[in-house]
């Protein structure tokens, strides 16, 4: 995949995924203290330093395994704690943790899809602010999967009857390899892809 695209393009996606996925995180863990719990300020989570936010296997290694063997990069930070038990709003309360992250993405692509409609086509900044808009808008979909450990679920997780609440539970520690076997062994990619040309088509 990356042995398609030039030094500035690869590096241009580098930095992409920092900044985005530091927002996101960032927006976990504000949104939590600001709903009173301090678990995330206190691990130092309220914060737009990537460093506070890479997790070593999921964010560098994983990728780079799952290049290798798949040709596709899959990835995540490092899940922002949080205690539910401590938050305003109960089950509303952490359904707007969760979804905070996702927003800051789609929030994200809305802002670059407009700075590049006043950019040239074919220019470098347009080339960039492209790049930023769509990987957001990846980042945007994905996550709103609704399979933990993933946001979606934890946010219909908030409104969800116990026996689906149960059923999430069991699932949860294999939740990340049921999400990649569903994105790289079946037909879910394709799904996604269509989502996401849905959203890029809703913005500017």
């Amino acid at each position: 995949m990356l042995g398609h695209m030039d030094v500035t393009t690869i590096i241009i996606i580098i930095l992409s995924v920092i900044v985005s996925l530091t927002i996101h995180e960032f927006m976990h863990a504000y949104v939590g203290h600001k709903l009173g719990d301090t678990t995330a300020f206190e691990a130092g989570r309220v914060s737009f330093n990537p460093l506070h936010h890479i997790d070593p296997f999921a964010t560098i290694l994983l990728p780079i395994i799952t290049l290798v063997i798949f040709g596709v990069p899959l990835l995540a930070a490092k899940p922002v704690p949080f205690n539910p038990s401590r938050l305003k709003y109960d089950d509303m309360g952490s359904a707007l943790v969760s979804v905070a992250g996702p927003l800051s993405n789609f929030v994200l692509a809305f802002i670059a899809a407009l700075i590049a409609a006043q950019l040239q086509v074919g220019t470098l900044g347009y080339h960039a602010f492209k790049i930023f808009e769509e990987l957001n808008v990846v980042l945007f979909v994905f996550n709103l999967i609704p399979i933990p450990p993933l946001d979606g679920s934890r946010v219909l997780y908030a409104f969800a009857p116990d026996a689906v609440r149960e059923f999430f539970d069991r699932i949860e520690p294999f939740g990340i390899f049921i999400v990649f076997a569903l994105v790289l062994y079946t037909g879910a990619s394709g799904v996604l892809v269509n989502i996401e040309d849905a959203v890029l088509n809703l913005l500017p």
